[in-house]
């Protein structure tokens, strides 16, 4: 009889059926991947339902890691203005001078569109959001920007609807879960908004970049009129976002345009506001024109009914 350490494993019926049965496991898991990697490449809508559940199972964590976030952002915050408060008192007191000119000016702008809209007869009705949810998370290093908010189906939440925080705009939404939703931010490589200079019309494109920052495109290419430090704000196309709202500050000038910084930065916010789209039946008018009309079914083939012999003259009969 050989001695223990000198037999081998593969004369046991036992082992050889174990190795068999993790080669086949291996290769079931193998081509069970490689069918749903197909599949959400191919229908990427099939997998929503559990992609909405599995941003609905890690919101609870998401919302407590937000939480614990925005406090010790506070906490740095405080030590930072305490060391550098000095340099920022002289700093802020003359923001506050040029504020108080600006905001005279803007109390006067005011007045006279409240005294032209009442001649025109002219109402403006105030946005309510949806919902106001906490940001619990947003994508840094990956090239697709997206974030996830603490509301989804359940409070009335719906894709395609803008999401924005008290500075200006943050995206919008891509998908619902029943407690949570997955937003499509600015900066996202997919991400397109039509916007105008908040100074005049310049129209122009916010594309995002995938690193944080946007790429302005002019509409109408020529003498590039931006400047650095121009506003940008929504220009209302498109049906989505309500015209006005502060989107990105050019910080580079470009042949064809600029690059932008968000005025709305995801990272440093905690809460947002999710409104309605601005025009609904005109967005549902677009996505229904985008949609691949339905295949007629083919009508029976009928054979072409032959000419009908002309009819002979009558003859007339002789005197």
């Amino acid at each position: 009889m050989a001695p223990t350490s000198s037999r081998r494993s593969g004369f046991s019926k036992k082992a050889q059926y174990s190795l068999f049965t993790g080669y086949l496991l291996a290769a079931t898991c193998a081509l069970l991947g490689l069918a749903l990697l197909v599949l959400s490449l191919r229908q990427p809508s099939a997998f929503e339902p559990v992609r909405g559940l599995a941003t609905d199972v890690v919101a609870p964590a998401g919302k407590i890691g937000a939480v614990t976030r925005s406090g010790s952002q506070g906490i740095l915050a405080g030590i930072a203005g305490y060391l550098n408060a000095g340099s920022q008192n002289a700093e802020l007191r003359r923001e506050v001078e040029i504020a108080r000119i600006r905001l005279a000016e803007a109390e006067a702008v005011k007045a006279e569109n409240r005294r032209l809209k009442g001649l025109l007869g002219l109402s403006e009705a105030a946005t309510k959001p949806i919902a106001v949810a906490r940001l619990v998370g947003s994508s840094a290093t990956s090239g697709r920007r997206q974030a996830y908010i603490s509301a989804g189906a359940s409070d009335g939440v719906k894709p395609g609807m803008p999401v924005l925080s008290e500075r200006g705009v943050i995206g919008r939404v891509l998908e619902t879960g029943r407690s949570s939703a997955r937003v499509l931010l600015l900066t996202d490589s997919e991400s397109v908004l039509p916007v105008r200079r908040a100074s005049d019309n310049v129209i122009a494109f916010a594309e995002g970049r995938g690193d944080g920052l946007l790429r302005i495109r002019l509409v109408n290419l020529g003498v590039n009129p931006l400047k650095v430090g121009d506003t940008m704000v929504t220009s209302g196309a498109g049906g989505y976002y309500r015209p006005g709202v502060a989107v990105a500050l050019i910080a580079k000038i470009t042949p064809d345009g600029g690059i932008a910084r968000l005025v709305a930065e995801p990272g440093a916010t905690n809460y947002v506001a999710v409104e309605p789209i601005a025009q609904a039946a005109a967005v549902e008018e677009l996505d229904e024109a985008e949609r691949p009309a339905p295949a007629r079914s083919a009508s029976p083939s009928r054979k072409p009914e032959p000419p009908s012999a002309p009819a002979p003259a009558p003859s007339t009969a002789e005197d």
